[in-house]
């Protein structure tokens, strides 16, 4: 009795180590049905391939990550300025194949922005809109053509004592250059002038064909003056619904960005003409009555020359205030001319600081040096035209460029979705309260009656 619970008990202690058993090799099955499953699993330790086994070569990175990051950036950037610059380079090409049509139709648009302000205020005193149109045209063209045949006439009829006058002061400088502390002899002065003849004779061929091709000049010149003015007539009329026109033109998802910079980059085109045309008319008086009151010959078509050459940004006004000197020094003398190159320089100074501030402003104010590259890349490409609009592209581009950022930073915000989560507005103080009951509406008092009260 006493060996029979022995027994049972190995008996149990044996079946229970067969059920671990089968409980660790059943564990070990699924743990290989799941590793089938998900693939093999890395072995902590792989062994060394023996000498025998061929070599195998490592397996090469990708490309684009051997690449480092900056390399990537600059290749992106790179080939994206590669096909902007060809974009420009072939718009500029058309540019020059139709210089004449482009310059022409920007004079029309820097012309437009001058008369535009008549024509709308002769339309509010009801005035219609193509008798206005013509009116201010007319008016317009009828004061341009006056300036340019009263410069002709002043220059005809003087030319011949100008001429003299030059010769007098030709010869009173080389007295004054004998006599000067330089020390110029007269073997020098007479090589100066033969190398000058010399010089000129040399070069008759290229003058004589310089003058042939000014009568193509003159005929391209016309031509572009009837484009300018039809050009004109037409933005004057009809410049509203022209530029609805164009808006159809533009892709639908930049359309109303575009239809926004618009109306802004034309009242920058206004105030630049406007201001510019104010500034040159300040120039050509105060130093036309400068060089008139020290008797310099000409004094008028000088003002009028100041006045034109002034819309050419910084370089214009050296060219006309340069000109100006030189005829006071060699028509009166060296201290005329001084005096007169002290009148041009203060009267630019005046205008450069505090002219243009305040009647230009900020709308239209744009770095000196992005005026002086403008210039330059407006002269190289489309002589003295290019030059002159070079500085109002710039503005105008600065005004739609700005726009356009704001436009379109404006609308990502607005289709952003709404921020998750508590907002700077629930995390107020009383926010968690509820709202204040809304007060009641005041009574509305009725009308008094019209009709008489009894008494």
């Amino acid at each position: 009795m006493s060996r029979v619970p022995g027994w049972l008990g190995r008996v149990g202690a044996g079946f229970t180590r067969m059920g671990e058993r089968l409980e660790e090799r059943r564990r070990a099955e699924a743990e290989k049905d799941v590793q089938e499953d998900s693939g093999p699993a890395a072995p902590d330790h792989v062994p060394p391939p023996p000498p025998y086994a061929p070599a195998v070569a490592p397996p090469r990175p990708d490309p684009a990550a051997a690449v480092p990051w900056g390399m990537r950036v600059a290749a992106e950037a790179g080939w994206r300025l590669l096909v902007l610059a060809g974009t420009l380079w072939v718009l500029m090409r058309i540019i020059s194949a139709v210089q004449l049509v482009v310059l022409a139709f920007v004079a029309a648009l820097l012309i437009t922005a001058l008369l535009q302000p008549t024509v709308a205020r002769l339309q509010r005193y009801g005035v219609p809109r193509g008798l206005a149109t013509a009116l201010t045209a007319v008016l317009g063209f009828v004061i341009i053509g006056l300036i340019g045949w009263f410069v002709t006439w002043q220059v005809m009829e003087n030319i011949d004592n100008l001429s003299d006058e030059i010769q007098d002061g030709i010869d009173e400088l080389r007295r004054w250059l004998l006599n000067s502390p330089f020390h110029v002899t007269e073997d020098q002065i007479n090589d100066i002038a033969k190398n000058l003849r010399e010089a000129i004779s040399a070069n008759t061929d290229e003058i004589t064909s310089a003058g042939l091709e000014g009568v193509t000049v003159i005929v391209e010149a016309l031509t572009g003056i009837l484009l300018t003015m039809f050009s004109t007539l037409f933005l004057l009329y009809d410049g509203k619904r022209i530029w609805q026109w164009s808006l159809k033109l533009v892709p639908a998802a930049a359309r109303p960005g575009v239809a926004g910079a618009g109306p802004r980059a034309w009242r920058t085109l206004t105030a630049y003409v406007r201001g510019t045309v104010l500034v040159a008319l300040i120039d050509a008086v105060f130093i036309g009555l400068g060089i008139f009151f020290l008797d310099v010959p000409m004094a008028v078509p000088l003002a009028v020359f100041i006045f034109l050459f002034s819309f050419i940004p910084l370089v214009g006004a050296v060219v006309s205030g340069a000109l100006a000197v030189v005829v006071a020094l060699v028509t009166q003398g060296v201290f005329t001319g001084v005096m007169t190159l002290a009148v041009v320089l203060a009267v630019q100074q005046i205008e450069g600081h505090i002219l243009q501030p305040f009647i230009l402003g900020r709308a239209v104010r744009v770095h000196p040096l992005a005026v002086v590259l403008a210039v330059a890349a407006g002269g190289l490409v489309a002589g003295i035209g290019g030059a002159v609009v070079a500085v109002p592209l710039v503005a105008v581009t600065n005004t739609v460029v700005g726009y356009l950022r704001a436009h379109s930073r404006d609308a990502s915000l607005r289709h952003s979705p709404a921020p998750h989560g508590a907002t700077s507005t629930d995390a107020a103080p009383g926010a968690g309260r509820p709202p204040a009951p809304a007060a009641a509406p005041a009574p509305v008092e009725a009308p008094p009656s019209e009709t008489p009260r009894a008494e």
